[in-house]
């Protein structure tokens, strides 16, 4: 492809409207442009980097024996009715009437359907297990869009979705595609770690997601590095502290005049912060109910909800807290407070603590559980932090930041039971196929990819997703003898089969050498000066090194590169 015949607008300065490193470049090397917030269309740079994904993705899928096909993006509501997810999605989903006024939906994800697919064309044990998938957009409506297509409102998402008889089948389908996972994104060049995840709105019972590590993931992951476990932090489990040995104290109320948070008491009372337990009221579905966790320790409100099975999930409102405690914000307790009470696992070790006493400006010390309060349940409820007690080895715990790019799910009968979805077995009697769904966020993995692969120059493709193998330069167009070599070399790395992007444009050496590396096509051929005695530059954009070959030598250097990294 000759540079001057294509749709390349590269940009000098870095839009202010880009706050990470992967939306920066995206922009500036020309791969997409922004149409509405959280919208954007793609350019035939970025195109062909989001083809290059694809076809890694369908290989590595076509490999496990999963079947591609493409279902519509524009849905009827019936389906998403009748697995409760109508409702569910809530303000996230675009919906529409057509003119009959009939609801439908822009697809924000497809279990649904495909599940009422396989129900109309699956009769059969004989039909299963089978796993079907396709590569096409998605829609939220999301309340923030950012980071460019990290999180967007349309998105291109790889989604399979197994079906099998029986557990077993499952657990076979699902180690397929884990496999799957594991192959394509290492072909993208991804660094990437596995965690235990939350399954949220789509449910179901086990879930894994691939996590690319970045300061700017959106996503916490806690890891051991002695043992292995990691899992998000919405997932991860918390072993409590040991439990303190003292005497109970007799309980005595305080005045904490304008202390309603855990650093004014610190403060005022000079403790720490693990010896208070925090109570704070939630709004669960319209029912109110107070959790407590350590005063240093912070709620899990995804463990909350899924133990609530809570479609909606806020703090209360300070009107509705006074209702409840009588007390402003910030002096809530469990003594006789009214509503149901959780406490997580910690709370039951503390002794002597601190918490509100449902007055404004007073709590209560030397609080112990049993005696001066039990609550309803307990459990784990609250998120890991750094130093955490590791469930799986007892070693200490470690945070980092996470670019969720894949999901996978055992999903079970969720869907198929809800949407009447049954095969016959080998006796002849109807039973209900067995799910699970693996997602892959394709814009999200090039943006990933850019996040790990690139310099304060540009992206630094690697040769497996590059949107092309070489880009051919010739610094001085008005050269007659470079010129004549460049389209000699651009014909002859096309006949070799080489995806090759010629530079001939009548531009300053400078602009060309910067567009190059900004772009971040893995090889580059410079016929420059020296091309009259048969010499090129030779570059790897992943290196400084500049070698000086003969023009069959780049060739052949060039296919070894391609062919050892493809």
């Amino acid at each position: 492809m000759r540079l001057s015949k294509y749709l390349l607008p590269t940009l000098r300065e870095v839009p202010a409207e880009a706050e990470i490193v992967s939306h920066q470049l995206m922009l500036r090397a020309g791969l997409m442009r922004k149409l509405a917030s959280g919208v954007y269309s793609y350019l035939p740079m970025g195109l062909k980097t989001l083809r290059k994904v694809e076809n890694i993705l369908r290989e590595e899928m076509n490999r496990e024996d999963a079947v591609e096909l493409i279902m519509s993006a524009l849905l009827p509501a019936e389906s998403y009715m009748a697995s409760g997810r109508w409702e569910v999605f809530g303000s996230e989903m675009f919906r529409l009437k057509d003119r009959s006024n009939r609801d439908f939906c822009l697809g924000p994800t497809h279990e649904e359907i495909f599940t009422e697919t396989v129900k109309n064309t699956v009769k059969s044990y004989k039909q299963l297990p089978m796993t079907i998938y396709q590569i096409q957009t998605k829609y939220r409506d999301e309340r923030r869009p950012r980071f460019g297509v990290i999180r967007s409102r349309e998105f291109i998402m790889k989604d399979a979705y197994s079906f099998d008889k029986d557990e077993q089948g499952l657990d076979v389908s699902y180690k397929k595609m884990y496999s799957a996972y594991n192959k394509a994104f290492k072909r993208m060049g991804l660094d990437f770690i596995i965690v235990d995840a939350d399954s949220g709105a789509m449910g179901g019972s086990g879930s894994q997601e691939f996590m690319v590590k970045s300061d700017i993931g959106e996503d916490t992951i806690a890891y051991c590095e002695k043992c292995g476990y990691s899992a998000n932090s919405e997932k991860a489990v918390c072993i409590p502290d040991p439990a303190k040995d003292e005497e109970m104290r007799e309980i005595e109320k305080i005045h904490t005049p304008h202390a309603g948070t855990i650093d004014e008491l610190v403060e005022g009372l000079n403790q720490t912060a693990d010896n208070f337990a925090k109570t704070l009221i939630y709004n669960a579905d319209g029912k109110f109910v107070a959790v407590m966790v350590r005063g240093d320790r912070d709620v899990n409100e995804t463990k909350l909800a899924n133990h609530l099975k809570a479609v909606s999930l806020e703090l209360a409102s300070p009107a509705d807290v006074m209702e409840i405690t009588h007390a402003n914000v910030g002096f809530a307790g469990p003594i006789n407070l009214g509503i149901e009470v959780i406490a997580d696992n910690e709370i039951m070790n503390m002794k002597n603590f601190l918490v509100g006493a449902n007055e404004s400006d007073y709590h209560f010390i030397n609080v112990n559980v049993g005696r001066d309060f039990t609550p309803d349940f307990v459990g784990d409820f609250r998120t890991v932090t750094e130093g955490d007690t590791c469930p799986k080895c007892g070693g200490k715990m470690k945070i980092c930041q996470g670019i969720e790019v894949g999901h996978i799910f055992k999903l079970g009968t969720k869907y198929t039971e809800a949407l009447d979805c049954t095969f016959l077995d080998e006796d002849g009697k109807p039973k209900v196929p067995i799910m699970g769904c693996y997602g892959i966020g394709v814009n999200r993995c090039v943006a990933a990819i850019i996040e790990q692969h690139s310099d304060e120059k540009g992206i630094i493709w690697p040769m497996s997703v590059a949107p092309f193998e070489v880009i051919l330069v010739v610094p001085n167009m008005k050269s007659e003898e470079q010129k004549e070599g460049g389209e000699k070399l651009y014909e002859m790395l096309k006949n070799e089969g080489i995806d090759v992007l010629y530079d001939d444009r009548n531009e300053r050496a400078g602009v060309k050498f910067n567009d190059a590396d900004l772009v971040g096509i893995p090889i580059r051929i410079t016929v420059g000066k020296k091309f009259g005695e048969g010499i090129v530059e030779f570059k790897e954009r992943k290196s400084d090194t500049v070698l000086e070959l003969t023009v069959e030598e780049a060739i052949k250097k060039a296919k070894e590169i391609i062919n050892a990294e493809k």
